[in-house]
């Protein structure tokens, strides 16, 4: 049964120490998409976390999305609400709902865009994040993984999505060291996040609802947490809260930036663009 906390102002008094928010932010919007983190600002506190989006709309938001490339970056794209469908020559076809995902690793180069198409609900919401890739990952052959919910294993309220949590694994081939869970909990159901071993990076963002992590997060909004292990305590507000939450071992290398690719030095960056211009779909 959730249990109730003392509330003074903006701030709960934790049942026990619980890790401190560094930065927040309701980050810039775009059309449908919030731009949450980019490496420019959080994505440096956060790395190998880089980019977040957030995303709400009608099949448009797949319909018109261009054929791009990427190089030295992972991307993982969760559904909240809604449908997308996939029909991939290699990944098969099927559709990703709440708790499904697309896992793509662009390594060395990859072109992507058109890969998923609107489904059967009239809007979809989700996340899309990005992950920058270790030196021995950043020149490997690109690929795709299209996981629908059945394969996403739970841990009570929490599916995990890539990586690694409280003895359940992702079947997405991503890197070690990085764990990512999509979260729903009940009006004001309480839920502790036991980061793994050596994981002292973590984010939450909020899709819908709202919760208390010592303070308040709504809606539309991303908490980055200061450095360390110490469990992060959550406790879900009167709409209950459904939310994203990654950890990881920190990224100890510096973001070199291209258009599309993010990378860990300036040689492997002009790498991944010759690589990506080599491979440009006619």
């Amino acid at each position: 049964m959730p249990h109730s906390a003392e509330t003074s102002g903006d701030r709960v008094a934790p049942q026990a120490p619980s890790r401190a928010i560094a930065k927040r932010t309701r980050g810039r919007a775009s059309g449908p998409i919030i731009r949450l983190m980019s490496p420019s600002d959080l994505g440096q506190l956060l790395k190998p976390f880089v980019f977040l989006d957030l995303f709400e709309s009608d099949g448009s938001v797949l319909k018109d999305a261009p054929v791009h490339p990427h190089s030295g970056i992972g991307t993982v794209s969760v559904v909240i609400k809604g449908e997308m469908l996939f029909d991939d020559p290699t990944g098969g076809h099927g559709a990703i709902r709440y708790g499904g995902l697309e896992w793509m690793q662009a390594g060395g180069g990859a072109w992507h865009g058109n890969e998923m198409k609107a489904g059967a609900s009239d809007t979809v919401q989700g996340f899309q994040l990005w992950v920058a890739l270790p030196p021995d990952l950043e020149y490997a052959d690109s690929l795709a993984q299209f996981i629908e919910a059945e394969h996403t294993p739970a841990i009570g309220p929490a599916r995990v999505m890539i990586g690694e949590y409280a003895g359940a694994r992702s079947p997405a081939q991503s890197p070690d060291g990085i764990s990512y869970l999509l979260v729903t909990l009940e009006a004001g159901e309480d839920w502790t996040f036991t980061p793994p071993k050596d994981h002292t990076v973590a984010f939450l963002s909020v899709a819908s609802g709202g919760l208390t992590a010592g303070e308040r997060v709504g809606a539309g909004e991303l908490a980055a947490f200061e450095p360390g292990e110490i469990p992060i305590h959550i406790q879900a507000g009167a709409d209950g809260a459904c939310f994203v939450i990654g950890s990881a071992i920190p990224h100890r290398h510096d973001l070199v930036l291209g258009y599309h690719s993010v990378h860990t030095s300036a040689a492997a960056l002009a790498a991944g663009e010759a690589r990506i211009k080599a491979i440009q779909p006619r």
